[in-house]
Order: structure tokens, then sequence, then C-alpha cells
């Protein structure tokens, strides 16, 4: 494990009491009216300099970065945000509904060592999806500007003795939370600071030699790690120079909260689509079911198909006749040939069957004249559904575009252990944690002043 450390956390109202009208969901999964909303309920929410322009995600106008560090500092020369005067770790549950189960996910939030990704002695971090470059000059904009890492990155450890999680969990249970948000989605935020030196240094102890896994936040941690590289070209860096340090909450993989959901695929932009030319192209490289023509109960049909099959499992819907399918690759392991070299778990994965069969091998060359198609990624039945009628939500969308909707299960955390180790990355958009981490709860201050 990086060596990890309490730090000089940025708070809205020192940290204590409710603050649900001042935090956010993540950026990157919001939109102007989403934004407006929250600065509804208080001007002063975060989203109003972490998110300084719509859409997220895609580089802005220099203006908006400026605007954004004028709102963040001048919010801390009033007072309505206040840094710690000593470093602290913040145990941090969020609790929530999930597939019908109530789940408490419980981590601590502080600081690691700022690394390039890859394994190390000691433990190392570790991605496991492909970054893009819009959302990381957007972020890498946003941090040199306000001087700040504002949202934290979402980390796993391996924690197989679950020491760390039994240690942050007594903590919860020693007293009452000193910071709460709620903001009416069904997510629950406590927050317990952490001061005293013994609890500090006993967490520590629990992550010692273990490596980070990046579970969300892969474009902000290269940015942290981008942004420190900038300063040490332009002259010395101290040892304890904040910026040598990135913010995050780590969660142990056998916490009991850790909860993976699906991310689907809906395609689009395909000049030469229909379901029979689908079905047509298809032919050799998957093996289509009908099934009952119901979006709501494919996810059962996938999973009665599933209990019979060696093979990936995946659903077919197409949005312009309803017809929805069941399907699974013609071969065991359809990428051995092209991928021989990457480990059996990636070639695996649903979604790397998506991306390299589907729509490399069967969409874009047969169906849209070799060119890229449209990509959205929603985690429900009911989101793809909203898609498939014109409606653009977070995950991408928008008038006529869906046509055909490929519903997959939650990527197995056992598959991102091992495709990480293996120092490789899977797919964008492979892992669905759920919940997200609420942005405002905590930030990190990356100036010397």
């Amino acid at each position: 494990m990086p060596a990890v450390f309490p730090f000089h956390a940025i708070q809205f109202r020192g940290g204590t009491g409710d603050l649900s009208a001042v935090v956010a969901p993540p950026y990157d999964v919001l939109d102007q009216d989403a934004k407006d909303a929250l600065i509804a309920k208080d001007r002063a929410n975060v989203v109003g300099f972490d998110l300084p322009h719509v859409p997220p995600k895609t580089l802005g106008p220099d203006a908006a970065y400026k605007a954004a560090a004028e709102s963040f500092r001048g919010k801390l020369a009033d007072g309505t945000l206040t840094k710690r005067s000593t470093p602290a770790m913040f145990a941090y549950r969020q609790r929530f509904e999930f597939l019908g189960e109530t789940y408490d996910r419980c981590g601590m939030a502080c600081c690691i060592e700022t690394q390039d990704f890859g394994p190390r002695e000691g433990g190392g971090v570790l991605p496991h999806e492909q970054t893009f470059g819009g959302p990381k000059e957007d972020r890498k904009a946003l941090m040199k500007s306000t001087g700040a890492q504002l949202s934290p990155i979402f980390g796993l450890h391996e924690d197989a003795g679950g020491s760390a999680s039994a240690l942050v969990r007594s903590v919860m249970e020693s007293r009452a939370p000193d910071a709460t948000a709620d903001m009416g989605d069904g997510v629950s935020h406590e927050l317990w600071t952490i001061e005293d030196e013994a609890t500090i240094a006993e967490y520590a102890s629990a992550l010692a030699g273990e490596d980070v896994f990046i579970a969300d936040g892969h474009h902000r941690y290269t940015t942290a790690i981008n942004y420190l590289r900038d300063l040490e070209s332009s002259g010395d860096v101290p040892a304890d120079h904040p910026a040598r340090r990135t913010m995050i909450v780590l969660v142990g993989m056998s916490d009991p909260g850790l909860a993976i959901g699906p991310t689907h695929r809906v395609l689009g932009g395909m000049s030469g689509y229909s379901i029979d030319a689908f079905e047509t192209a298809s032919q050799g490289y998957l093996e289509l079911n009908p099934c009952e023509n119901d979006p709501a109960i494919i996810e059962r049909e996938i999973a009665n198909r599933a209990a019979n099959e060696e093979r990936n499992v995946f659903g077919i819907i197409d949005f312009a006749t309803g017809l929805c399918f069941t399907a699974t690759p013609s071969e065991l392991d359809p990428l051995a040939d092209e991928f021989g070299s990457k480990p059996e778990a990636w070639r695996r994965l649903d979604v790397a069957i998506i991306q390299h069969t589907i729509v490399e091998q069967i969409c874009q060359p047969e169906l849209n004249g070799g060119e890229p198609i449209t990509w959205a990624f929603p985690h429900s039945i009911p989101e793809v559904m909203e898609i498939a009628r014109g409606k653009e939500t977070g995950a991408g969308g928008g008038s006529g575009f869906a046509q055909l909707g490929v519903v997959v299960r939650p990527t197995p955390l056992e598959a991102v252990r091992e495709v990480s180790r293996a120092g490789e990355v899977m797919p964008q958009k492979s892992t669905f944690f759920y919940p997200k981490l609420a942005t405002g709860l905590f930030m990190h201050d990356l100036t010397t002043g």
C-alpha cells in the first residue's frame, strides 16, 4: 500500500452538521439541469466550482475555470469553507438500497502518495479502466486554477483479513457522526472525523503492503499525477508538498457494503442497421435466442440462460421492433486469437466481447460502413429504455440516437483484481460501483500557503 496520510481538509461548515444542501454527486454524472437544481438548494453548493461548465468531461473555456477558482477561493476567504488546522482522516459510511437489499458501505477518506500507476514494492496503485483526453484536460484545468483536489478518488484494497474494515466500523460504532448529508436519491452519507494519532497509525498498519485498485476516478488520479509532474518540471517540489498526496476514499474488498452494478450499452448512429441486418452480420460470431419481448425481465432471461452456459451471456434489445434476445459468443473464448497475450479474465469480460466482437467486428464494418458508432452507458434497464425513447441522460443518448441495447451482468470483483494485477485495463465503463461518492464533504488543498 502506498503510504496513507491524514490531511488538512477544506470543508463546509467546519465539517459538522447537515451538509445536504452543499454537497453534490460527482461532476461527470451531472448535466445543466442537475447543476441548476443543486445551486437552487444553496448558492454555495460545491457544484458551482466543481462543474465549471457543461457538458462534463470536456475541456471548457479558460473563463469557466477562472470563475471556478474565484468562487472556491472566495468561499475560503469569507468563511463559507474552512481549512482544518489539524490533519484528519474521515470514516465515511454510505447507506443505500441496491437490488432490493440494504447496504452500509464503509471506508476511510485519507490521502495516499501520488505515484505513477503500476505495481511497486510495498504496494502500487493499479488502474482497471482506460482513460480519455477530454476528462483529463478538464480536470487538469480545474486543478490548476483552484489549486485543489475537489472530489475524492474511490479506491479498493484487498483487506483479506478484514482488519481495516473492522477498524473503520469500530469508529462508527463508538459515537454519532460529525457530519451527515442526504441528496434525496436514497443514499445517506455520514462522516466521522479522526484526528488521534493512534487510530490513524493503526489504520495505516492495517493497509501495509496492499495494492490500491482504482474503482472510480481514473481520470482524476491521472490528473493528480500530471499536476505533480508539471510542478516538478518547473522546480523542486519538497517531500511534504501537498501535491505529493492524493485524496481518496479507501474501501476494503471484504467490506460487506461493497456493491457492483452493471453498465449496459446502447449503440446508435449506424447507417445500415436493422435487427435483420444485425442477425445476418452476427452469424459466426453470436448465437441469438429469442426471448420474451419485455425489457423489464431481460436480466432474468440472461440469468436463466447463464445457468446452463459456460460462455458469456448478455441481452439484446432492438428498439425499433421491441424484439429481445439472449446472446452468447459462438466460441467459448472468442477473443483468444486476437488477444491471446491478454489474461483470460480480460478476454472473458462481457464488455470486452461487446467492444471487440459486437462493435468492431459486427456493427462498425457491416452496419456502419466502417465508421465509428455512438455509445451510451446506462446502469439500469429503465435508463436503457429512457435513452431508447430519445432522452439524454447522464449516461448519454439523445433524440434519434438509440438503435440497439446490449444488456450485461456486473463485472465480477475478482476480474477487477486479476486484470489490474496483470497490468491490463478494461474497456471504458466496465464497472459500476454503486453508489458514487459525494463531492463536497472534504477537499484537498494543493497549495503550500
